[in-house]
């Protein structure tokens, strides 16, 4: 049996709540050193940022002391470093805690604010928000939930504790239920459960459905539906309040079944087909999806959960605000 390595701790602290990179050099390779070594990994980094971290002493060992750029190649060995942060605009839109115990936080995340760090997305994210507003170094994402899409998140306190809640998701264990505001068709026959096969390629914006047996499964209802005269400033003629259930958690699954149904959800920038990108730092017209519920049992407590988003959508509450890019943010007390 193959024994697990075991992974030392970081011997370096956090910075603005966002973790430092590990990196574990291979089991064999040709590198004479760990310089050469990550000169190749991180090529992307850019020319000599590499050779400048050595000679600033930011890349350390297990012991917390800096490594020497000509120290040799140690197959297994792992480095530790803090990658230069991005410029980030700040989400100008409050993070609201619903929930705080001593295993979970739960929080009714704004559109625009990614969960976790990635891509261009390091300290404007909730997990590193939270981090520093509650003061907790360990927190941990439990699922992830896109940039663009409001609503709750779950957090696990302790590391221990977080593959508990990870299998709650994986094994489909947490009932979610979404909302949306997306075009009115008087002739799409509602309730219905689509089942198709999605599939998302890295480094392509879109997902896509495909032929072969489904992965994807969502249950749409028409809540409620609204005239707007004449299709006011372009938009929709009718506007629907969709309730939206996965039972599975594809990338973009509800995105790509309500364009499927043929009323995608507004102000979606990848679907039915990709806009051109918006400047940095413009909120103006968030995707209308929110993750409004979260149901389950807590693996460690045995308690009943059961939490609501306090979040509207914009498109509902004031359709003409949306459409001019009037947003503004939640309202008072959400």
């Amino acid at each position: 049996m193959r024994r697990k390595t075991r992974i030392p701790p970081s011997p370096l602290p956090q910075r603005h709540g966002v973790d430092p990179v590990r990196v574990r050099l291979p089991a064999t390779g040709t590198w004479g050193t760990v310089r050469e070594h990550l000169v190749e990994r991180l090529s992307g980094a850019g020319a000599g940022v590499v050779e400048g971290m050595f000679e600033a002493g930011r890349i350390v060992g297990a012991d917390g002391r800096p490594v020497a750029a000509d120290a040799p190649f140690e197959p297994g060995m792992f480095v530790w470093f803090h990658r230069d942060l991005p410029d980030e605009v700040p989400v100008p839109f409050p993070l609201k805690v619903v929930h705080r115990d001593e295993h979970i936080v739960v929080a009714d995340k704004p559109h625009f604010l990614a969960t976790t760090p990635r891509g261009g997305h390091v300290t404007e994210t909730a997990l590193a928000r939270l981090r520093r507003e509650l003061d907790l170094p360990a927190l941990s994402a439990a699922h992830r939930l896109d940039r663009l899409t409001a609503g709750l998140v779950l957090f696990t306190v302790r590391p221990e504790e977080r593959g508990a809640y990870q299998t709650l998701f994986r094994d489909r264990r947490v009932r979610k239920e979404y909302e949306a505001v997306a075009p009115f068709d008087a002739g799409l026959v509602l309730p219905r459960t689509v089942r198709s096969r999605i599939v998302k390629e890295r480094e392509v914006l879109t997902a896509r459905e495909v032929p072969g047996e489904p992965n994807a499964v969502s249950r749409v209802e028409l809540v409620e539906h609204r005239d707007l005269p004449g299709g006011q400033g372009g938009g929709p003629c009718g506007l629907g309040r969709y309730r939206l259930a996965p039972a599975t958690g594809q990338t973009h699954q509800l995105r790509v079944h309500m364009t499927a149904l043929g009323v995608p959800i507004l102000g979606d920038p990848l679907y039915p087909e990709v806009t051109a990108p918006v400047p940095a730092g413009d909120f103006r017209r968030p995707l209308q999806l929110l993750a409004r519920s979260l149901e389950f049992t807590d693996p460690v407590t045995g308690e009943e959960h059961r939490f609501r988003s306090g979040r509207t959508l914009a498109a509902w509450t004031s359709y003409d605000r949306w459409a001019a890019g009037s947003y503004d943010g939640p309202s008072d007390g959400q």
